[in-house]
């Protein structure tokens, strides 16, 4: 890190406050804007366009695409809260137009898959924890402190509610919504709302389906999908299996039922 006695390394086109520190190895595109007390480390490549607040802290080895805004005190890109963690290089990576609210933390990932990742267009709010190896779809919307353990995979346009933590491993489908406290530790089937301590399904995520332009014919699809899996007598493979059969077969459709044979936690149900 910097020594912070010394002037801050210029960057053309880059806005730093004279608080800030900023490693000389950092690389700061144009129209970046580092404020007041904010440290940025070693390795740290940011897109441009993108704010880092106050007081945050990116540690090192960490990526931010263009047009981030990175709210006070959040802290990106430190170690993984792991105890076979090694020391081994491994990275932070965080797509364009994602905004972090305050105090949320980001670790980077461990030897299992080097990095972490936060996809575009994503909203983590207040408190919100991203453990090692994470994967993040585009879209994603974390409320305030939902805490995530290690090698959680939330697919595109996933939304979670507040005060929810979701155990390691667990898969959480694309377009689903996960209610606020609930307690995740099961896999989240793609289009579905789950909420609850423990929690359940409360059916298709219809009204995100809509309001995302899915049509009625697909949409009436994946809710034909649901009965079968889910409000039938067959168990989860023998519901598969006949979805394949009494459904005809679109991209979503092939997600939702490949997405449930390749479960390796279990689906919650409830």
């Amino acid at each position: 890190m910097t020594d912070p006695t010394v002037d801050p390394p210029a960057f053309a086109g880059v806005e730093i406050h004279p608080s800030a520190i900023v490693d000389p190895s950092a690389e700061l595109d144009q129209g970046v804007t580092v404020g007041p007390w904010a440290l940025v480390g070693p390795g740290v490549r940011v897109g441009a366009g993108t704010v880092i607040g106050p007081s945050v802290l990116v540690e090192r080895n960490t990526t931010l695409g263009r047009e981030c805004e990175i709210h006070k005190g959040a802290v990106l890109g430190t170690d993984p809260q792991d105890l076979k963690f090694g020391g081994e290089p491994t990275v932070l990576e965080i797509g364009d137009r994602t905004v972090i609210r305050e105090y949320a933390t980001l670790n980077r990932g461990t030897s299992a898959s080097g990095r972490t990742v936060v996809g575009s267009d994503c909203l983590l709010m207040a408190y919100t924890h991203v453990a090692h190896d994470c994967v993040l779809g585009n879209h994603v919307i974390l409320s305030n402190a939902v805490n995530m353990a290690g090698h959680v995979e939330l697919e595109d346009w996933v939304i979670v509610g507040g005060v929810t933590p979701i155990h390691q491993f667990v898969r959480v489908g694309i377009h689903a919504f996960v209610g606020g406290g609930s307690r995740i530790s099961q896999d989240v089937p793609p289009f579905c709302r789950v909420a609850g301590s423990p929690p359940k399904l409360y059916g298709l995520n219809s009204v995100g389906l809509e309001r995302r332009g899915f049509s009625p014919e697909t949409r009436g699809a994946l809710k034909r999908v649901y009965r079968i899996l889910f409000q039938s007598n067959l168990n989860v493979s023998q519901g598969v299996a006949r979805a394949r059969e009494e459904v005809d077969i679109s991209p979503e459709v092939d997600h939702f039922l490949s997405f449930i044979e390749t479960s390796e936690r279990g689906i919650t149900i409830g």
